[in-house]
């Protein structure tokens, strides 16, 4: 016998309404989550959720250490949203971000201390090399093998994750370091020019704002960028247009790997200052995240990735203040992720109550 309860109903059409108010709240279950996460852990849930949503935004410090966080993850989701939008799934962001970094780090210790500022131009291009041919393994393996991009993506981050270790380990080695695995602090010619005295703030993000006027441009104002989402919405119309699918792989592909590769040339020649080990930071990754929850539109992800980067600070702070696991900022990532794809269900479906024709007919 048919109970009476809520059903998804599909709708006519997708809402436009919930598109937007998915992401919104997809973060207030993220939020009611930590409370209960926070309260079954023995701390106090205001407290914990402070520590997240206030404390990276209480002072004009900590506004620019929000920014310093979010600019690479803000440049990175732009590469990503180029290739998810073209139906390319470039899951291997990581990996550019990192040999964008080493790229960068080899041409800064070219430096010296009578180079001048000029350095920081070269500095900033082979970050964005590395990570274009990075991914442009990627795209060569895909185009002439039809390898699957996401397993060749990811696998490549770890490929990545060696050649720094190698480096910073070895050849790169810092000799006056103690012994500790990392290069030299670059000369002061290479290091990217902040906007703000006392602030951790560099031009990089500049970088991010130009690039998201850029992608937006290039997604919705050129052909190319029409040619683009079309090959990854409908790749039969696609080549009936008479678009490249080609094309649009190795563009997705080079455009992600530049972004990920500035991302990294401006991380270690802008806050980090040297090479270490810990580059990686998981910015590749988290930046999926930011994409998604920005709905793969340029202003959308400026949004999410602040929002994301409060994570990273509130994740570092929870650690030192309250003495929760550094784990707990991928915790709050992944259920940000999960309730986003939950409540997108709101999309495509309506909830409806339904009653049972038994229950009907007793009223």
């Amino acid at each position: 016998m048919a109970k009476s309860g809520l059903k998804l109903e599909a709708r006519p059409q997708p809402s436009k309404a919930w598109s937007y108010g998915s992401p919104l709240l997809a973060l207030v279950v993220t939020v009611i989550i930590g409370v209960i996460l926070f309260a079954a852990l023995g701390k106090d849930p205001v407290k914990g959720l402070g520590v997240f949503f206030w404390e990276p935004i209480k002072s004009g410090y900590a506004l620019g250490e929000l920014v310093v966080k979010a600019t690479p993850l803000l440049l990175i989701a732009l590469g990503l949203a180029v290739c998810f939008r073209s139906n390319v799934w470039n899951i291997g962001a990581e990996g550019q971000y990192i040999i964008g970094a080493v790229a960068a780090s080899g041409v800064a210790l070219l430096a010296e201390k009578t180079t001048g500022g000029w350095m920081v131009v070269p500095v900033i291009v082979a970050g964005i090399a590395g990570g274009m041919v990075w991914s442009g393994l990627t795209a060569f393996l895909r185009d002439k093998f039809n390898a699957n991009e996401i397993l060749v993506s990811l696998m490549l981050v770890y490929v990545a994750v060696q050649v720094l270790g190698y480096l910073v380990y070895g050849p790169w080695k810092d000799p006056l370091g103690y012994n500790f695995p990392q290069t030299k602090t670059f000369e002061a010619a290479t290091r990217i020019p902040r906007l703000f005295q006392g602030s951790r703030v560099s031009i990089g993000v500049i970088f991010a704002l130009v690039g998201v006027a850029g992608i937006w441009v290039f997604l919705f104002r050129t052909r190319a960028g029409f040619a683009q989402q079309v090959g990854g919405l409908a790749p039969a119309a696609s080549r009936y247009a008479g678009f490249s699918s080609r094309r649009a792989l190795w563009t997705a592909l080079l455009v992600s790997g530049g972004m990920a590769g500035l991302a990294g040339a401006l991380e270690v020649a802008g806050p980090i200052g040297q090479l270490t080990p810990y580059v990686p930071a998981g910015y590749g990754f988290a930046a999926i995240i930011v994409a998604y929850v920005g709905r793969l539109h340029p202003v959308g992800m400026v949004f999410s990735a602040l929002l994301m980067s409060m994570f990273y600070i509130g994740g570092e702070l929870a650690q030192s203040r309250l003495g929760l696991p550094k784990s707990l900022t991928g915790v709050f990532q992944g259920l940000l992720l999960f309730s986003l794809l939950a409540c997108d269900t709101l999309v495509n479906y309506r909830l409806k109550w339904v009653q049972s024709a038994a229950a009907g007919g007793k009223k």
